[in-house]
């Protein structure tokens, strides 16, 4: 395959012409007429420790997860990274694009996504009428996710900004509880079906080599040192919370009586410097996924990369729109998959766009969060204003005239400012604010008045 240097894309291989293109995208899209919710959940790190073999757990940490892979379409999950690079393994399974072809360590999320869009599951489920959603309790800006999914097709991001920040993990990431409302706010947004795709992050690193959890759940014994125990110890115990999680979304998307598909996956292997003398299938790139779903589809386990997994899914619901996704539903197992995928994968990124029917995707309309802040009413007492209003979070900041003021957070309904004395006119407004400072969203302000006596 053709390989460049970091950053720089895929060079133009050999059989790129618009008639080639052509044989390889030329199928006939078909649409059936009930469709399912899908969601997808990338989980942080998440992954079967039971195939640890030095490793001894006092419980199963995934329990729950583990009987739905006995019960629900699952298996073997191969990603493009170990102990890191999330963003690849979201690439791949939004866009059923292979990071094999692009230049050695790149990440699409930071160089060619940010400058144009590709054909991806979102704008293939666009097509026959989905809303297509974007959800990450960590911030907007990290790997330049609030540029890029606009053009991956995303029409909305709910990132941790948007969100209740008050349940996070000893070492400081936010828990994946909060994901739950935040999928069911997509869900509960429009009356058509959704796409949405879902980041977790609560079983990120590092983990820390000293004791934090008091009295854990779950404890662990095997491993060299007392440091790497009570790292494996944290570990387990981050993901047994995240297998509760998985129940929790199950339960609320199932309770809305729509037809759905929750599709759950570890994204790599934690940063535990595993070995391939240390895991049963001595291979370090697979963690493991399950297809979920109330609609009684049929049992069919198999082995998928991050990349297939997408066009799968939606060949089991039968639906046949896109051209990555119609590729890898009617080529893949062939001689000259692998091949002929480069050739497809440049077109759509790089080349000339034979591959797309109407030409390149237009970046989506794009929205940050789904339920907006609004405000009530400005109240100044003495030397402090208080804003009233609805869905506050700790990143929305009071803006006025122009400026940026420092703002507390005290609840979802009200957010104050100290040592400020406001004129009559003065403007006010609530922005979402990214911590580097970046404005995510603004959805209105209000002209203040000094109240008559």
């Amino acid at each position: 395959f053709s390989c460049t240097l970091v950053g720089t894309g895929m060079n133009k291989p050999y059989g790129y012409d618009e008639e080639y293109i052509g044989e390889l995208t030329a199928w006939e899209e078909e649409i059936p007429e009930q469709l399912p919710n899908i969601i997808f959940v990338q989980l942080e790190s998440f992954f079967d420790v039971q195939t640890v073999e030095y490793l001894r757990c006092s419980e199963d940490p995934i329990p729950y997860f583990r009987s739905l892979m006995e019960e629900y379409s699952s298996g073997a999950f191969k990603v493009p990274s170990v102990g890191a690079g999330t963003a690849n393994t979201e690439f791949e399974t939004i866009s059923g694009m292979n990071m094999r072809y692009f230049g050695p360590g790149e990440y699409p999320h930071k160089t060619i996504m940010k400058k144009t869009t590709c054909d991806s599951i979102p704008y293939a489920l666009k097509e026959i009428g989905y809303n297509t959603h974007a959800i990450h309790n960590n911030k907007a800006t990290f790997y330049s996710r609030v540029d890029v999914f606009p053009n991956l097709g995303f029409e909305t991001y709910t990132s941790k900004e948007y969100m209740d920040i008050s349940n996070q993990t000893p070492n400081g990431w936010l828990k994946d509880d909060v994901l739950v409302g935040a999928v069911m706010d997509c869900l509960e947004s429009t009356e058509g079906q959704d796409y949405v795709f879902t980041i977790s992050v609560q079983g990120h690193g590092d983990y820390p080599s000293e004791k934090l959890i008091e009295n854990p759940l779950i404890t662990v014994d095997g491993s060299p040192t007392e440091a790497k125990n009570n790292q494996w110890e944290y570990y387990v115990n981050m993901i047994h919370e995240m297998d509760w999680f998985i129940e929790d979304l199950i339960t609320a998307v199932d309770s809305t009586g729509e037809d759905s598909v929750i599709v759950f996956y570890g994204d790599h292997l934690p940063t535990m410097d595993l070995t391939e003398e240390d895991v049963t299938n001595r291979y370090l790139f697979d963690t493991s996924y399950v297809i979920w779903d109330n609609m009684g589809l049929e049992k069919k386990d198999q082995t998928l990369c991050a990349y297939q997994i997408g066009a799968e899914v939606l060949d089991q619901l039968g639906i046949h729109t896109g051209a990555i996704v119609q590729y890898h539903q009617n080529r893949r197992g062939t001689k000259d998959y692998q091949y002929d995928m480069e050739i497809l994968q440049y077109d759509l990124l790089y080349g000339e766009g034979y591959g797309y029917e109407n030409g390149k995707h237009e970046p989506a309309d794009f929205h940050m969060g789904i339920i907006d802040q609004t405000i009530d009413k400005v109240v100044q007492i003495d030397d402090k204003v208080y804003v009233f209003g609805e869905n506050f979070t700790t990143q929305s900041k009071v803006h006025v005239n122009g400026a940026f003021l420092s703002t507390g957070y005290v609840n979802e309904n009200l957010v104050r400012v100290k040592d400020l004395i406001l004129e009559d006119g003065d403007e006010v407004s609530i922005k979402q604010l990214a911590p580097n400072k970046r404005v995510l969203s603004e959805e209105m302000s209000m002209i203040y008045h000094i109240p008559t006596p």
